[in-house]
């Protein structure tokens, strides 16, 4: 069975992050994105790297990709609950756009961004369906009209995946029961379901040996962090209840901030955190 939790967002951007593994990652962005944005080759712009994960450049663990056509994509897995994840995505969204500027190109020139959102938590509200993708449409007509069609966000909530391995019909699937059961499968007894796909079966051969030492202190320390920060958000949203009412919405979430800050998260993680910006969270932790 897996001993590496692949939800888990240091092993994620190793697996579907590293030049590598560039093929998973091109399959698990055709399972979610339409036929007509299925994808041939990948250029990695901000590639796994240890180094950079050490100088705590990449503590924000999301993987940005551009395709042959000029298209780019934000892929992200995202373990941890936060309520303002939609307002995290869309920033994640905007700076891709702002970067393609930033390389000199005119407004006309822009391409497609396509924002990929992997949630280990209930996100929407009233939808079952565990893939949900967004548009900007007409709301009068319900229509995007082949306009602002360089917009595209889709959200995966893993909790909302509940099928069996005999219930599995396609690739999206395939890699959702990877993601969730990987702790259930044997690489020597592979379910039939994922056997049919070679991609998967690389994932599974692979998840338990992309390690090196260096690297699994750094994984087993992510999951204590991960616990950790999970424990003190909790208490602290909690003491927030209680406070909240004699101390203000300011003062309670100042509090909820610096219980997140005492497990060493950095500030850009608390900005991601609590939908602030990092001036903002340095203001409150004065």
């Amino acid at each position: 069975m897996c001993h590496i939790n692949p939800r888990v967002d240091f092993a994620f951007k190793k697996l579907f992050g590293s030049e590598e593994n560039k093929e998973l990652l091109i399959s698990l962005i055709n399972a979610i994105v339409t036929e007509e944005d299925q994808v041939v080759d990948l250029e990695l712009r901000n590639p796994y790297n240890l180094a950079d994960y050490l100088a705590d450049k990449m503590s924000v663990l999301d993987i940005k990709a551009r395709d042959a056509t000029g298209r780019w994509f934000n892929v992200e897995m995202q373990i941890s609950q936060d309520l303002s994840f939609d307002k995290r995505a869309i920033y994640y969204w905007s700076k891709l756009v702002t970067e393609q500027l930033s390389e000199g190109m005119m407004f006309r020139e822009l391409k497609k961004v396509i924002s990929i959102n992997i949630l280990d938590f209930d996100f929407i509200p009233d939808r079952t369906e565990y893939h949900n993708r967004y548009r900007i449409i007409n709301v009068a007509t319900g229509r995007d009209d082949r306009l602002h069609d360089v917009f595209e966000l889709h959200y995966v909530e893993l909790r909302k995946f509940g099928k069996q391995f005999s219930e599995i019909t396609d690739a999206l699937d395939r890699w959702t029961a990877f993601l969730t059961r990987a702790h259930e499968i044997k690489k020597t007894h592979i379910p039939e379901a994922l056997q049919v796909d070679q991609h998967i079966v690389k994932a599974i051969e692979a998840v338990d040996r992309m390690f090196n030492e260096d690297e699994r202190q750094v994984y087993e320390v992510r999951m204590q962090t991960l616990a950790t920060v999970k424990s003190q958000v909790a208490a602290a949203l909690e003491q927030g209840r209680e406070e909240g009412i004699e101390e203000g919405a300011f003062q309670a979430k100042r509090r909820m901030l610096r219980k997140a800050a005492q497990s060493g998260m950095s500030v850009e993680q608390l900005a991601s955190m609590f939908a602030l910006s990092p001036d903002e969270v340095e203001e409150l932790l004065r």
